[in-house]
């Protein structure tokens, strides 16, 4: 059965990334606002992405109080990468047949296809509506991340944290004592830089695990998928780009298993740990140190 492209999908990834574009102009710049997208990816892509979406709901790697771990799925959901529930779905049926053909973003098709293009259409087998329960019931059955399943709602609170951005910047600046069109630009400038533009980027690093990690790189453990660590991905992605480590031991909090493979998500979850805001973390298996 031929794919159908999804038009609305494909609309709104050229229009988003038409917008980020224009952090090239320099009426939108502020150093402010280069700071909130530094600062974003971090917050954004590590603690949202990274340690919220993937290794806390994913994977229940650790257990965190039920307010701070709704934090990291809103945080999460800010980047615009689908709703809790259908974003675990998915990397859950990617483990399932990774590399495989029914794997949801494998590059065995092709990079981009793995990179971006699998977002473009929906197989019957990939709605929301199956795929949810199909591999994520556990998830739904708290109401909140079923009220953001629900209607789409997840895209309503990435765009309010785009727009918060903005009012942010104009009412600082004007209650600094500039002009009208003085807080206008500066607002713009944190709704370019710390909302739109951020949002393109964990876009983009997150996709590169899909695709980069499955493609290039240096293998700790012989799994029977193409995964890969990455060192370029990693550092990017907060440690997700040690990806064949991950496949070797899913259910691990820890993605960097040797001293050089930086993981900043592990060290964020460290500390919760210390904080008594993490427990029950899982390490890697003492199995993997006999391979």
């Amino acid at each position: 059965m031929p794919l159908k492209l999804k038009t609305d999908a494909l609309l709104g990834f050229v229009l988003i990334h038409l917008i980020a574009a224009l952090a090239f102009v320099p009426w939108f710049f502020s150093w402010t606002g280069v700071v909130l997208l530094v600062a974003g990816i971090y917050v954004f892509g590590v603690l949202g992405i990274s340690v919220g979406y993937h290794r806390l709901l994913t994977h229940r790697a650790f257990v965190s109080p039920r307010w701070l771990e709704r934090v990291f799925a809103v945080i999460g959901t800010c980047c615009m990468q689908f709703s809790p529930a259908f974003w675990v779905a998915v990397h859950r049926r990617h483990h399932h047949f990774a590399d495989e053909e029914k794997d949801p973003h494998s590059p065995i098709k092709s990079f981009l296809w793995a990179h971006f293009g699998w977002l473009l259409v929906r197989p019957p087998d990939m709605k929301p509506a199956v795929m949810t329960d199909r591999y994520a019931r556990d998830i739904l059955r708290d109401p909140f991340y079923a009220w953001l399943e629900r209607h789409k709602n997840w895209i309503k609170v990435a765009i309010a944290c785009w727009v918060a951005y903005f009012a942010a910047g104009f009412l600082s600046a004007l209650a600094m004592g500039e002009d009208v069109a003085t807080a206008f630009q500066f607002g713009a400038s944190l709704f370019i830089w710390g909302g739109v533009l951020r949002t393109v980027v964990v876009w983009h690093t997150t996709w590169s695990v899909n695709s980069v990690t499955h493609m290039w790189g240096y293998r700790n453990y012989s799994t029977p998928d193409d995964s890969r660590n990455n060192w370029i991905v990693g550092l990017l992605t907060g440690g997700e780009g040690w990806h064949n480590n991950h496949h070797a031991d899913p259910s691990s909090a820890r993605f960097g298993h040797r001293w050089w493979e930086f993981d900043p998500g592990w060290l964020t979850i460290r500390a919760m740990q210390r904080l008594g805001l993490a427990s029950k973390v899982s390490l890697p298996s003492a199995s993997l140190k006999a391979r």
